[in-house]
């Protein structure tokens, strides 16, 4: 297993430190820079263009955030270059150019999104931008298929499990993919407590929760987890208390 005690130390960005998309986008560098000038981890979502580069954008369709219909795989990225973010300066980015941006100056969280039977070259290619980059990097999927592909290629950075649910089937699921030897896992934090994760703590294993919006989801994630994947709020500001 590959150390990945580090995800604990800081507050983690949910795609970026944005503004619930008011000026500031989620995924985008102006979100990325915000959280690198207040110190916050950054999570954010990798989709693969038909020219095989991975690009940071969340949505399969590009409706939401592009306003335009279609899906984002289907785009080269160079297309994507242009393509403006809510209607902001913000173009969709790649991989390279939030490394470039980034620069090592505060951990980074990336949650591939995969399609199955749709992703020969996926791991590959974000292994290959990612290759000598100075800095704290984590890799993490739901999709299992992509776990698998990470550490049959020898993923030099910690890989983990993005998980949810509450019900037995989901906790034998999840003790199937921790097999492949993952080394930390981020969990929704409404589904806490649970029995997989108590487990998993006792194994040291680092947990981080996905999505903390408010002061009773952060007191949930310190009571049953380690750290927070957080957007909405700015953890610097005093707890608010009744």
């Amino acid at each position: 297993m590959i150390d990945a005690s580090w995800i604990k130390d800081v507050p983690v960005a949910h795609r970026g430190f944005h503004d619930q998309n008011k000026l500031v986008w989620e995924n985008t560098l102006s979100a990325a820079a915000r959280a690198v000038d207040a110190g916050f981890a950054i999570e954010c979502d990798l989709q693969y263009t038909t020219d095989s580069v991975p690009v940071v954008f969340h949505d399969d369709d590009m409706q939401r955030l592009c306003n335009m219909t279609g899906d984002v795989r289907d785009r080269t990225a160079a297309e994507l270059k242009l393509m403006s973010i809510g209607g902001t300066k913000d173009k969709v980015p790649t991989l390279k150019q939030l490394l470039d941006l980034v620069k090592g100056q505060v951990p980074l969280i990336i949650e591939l999104k995969g399609r199955l039977g749709n992703d020969e070259g996926f791991v590959e290619d974000v292994l290959d931008v990612l290759d000598g980059y100075q800095g704290k990097v984590a890799l993490m999927s739901f999709d299992v298929h992509l776990l698998k592909e990470l550490k049959a290629q020898n993923c030099p950075y910690p890989v983990g499990l993005t998980a949810e649910g509450t019900k037995p089937e989901s906790f034998f699921a999840h003790d199937e993919a921790m097999q492949l030897g993952l080394d930390f896992i981020s969990y929704c934090v409404a589904h806490l407590p649970n029995s997989f994760i108590e487990a998993q703590r006792q194994k040291n294993i680092p947990v981080i929760t996905w999505t903390v919006r408010d002061e009773i989801m952060r007191a949930q994630t310190y009571k049953y987890a380690d750290q927070m994947t957080f957007e909405g709020f700015d953890p610097r500001d005093p707890v608010v208390t009744a």
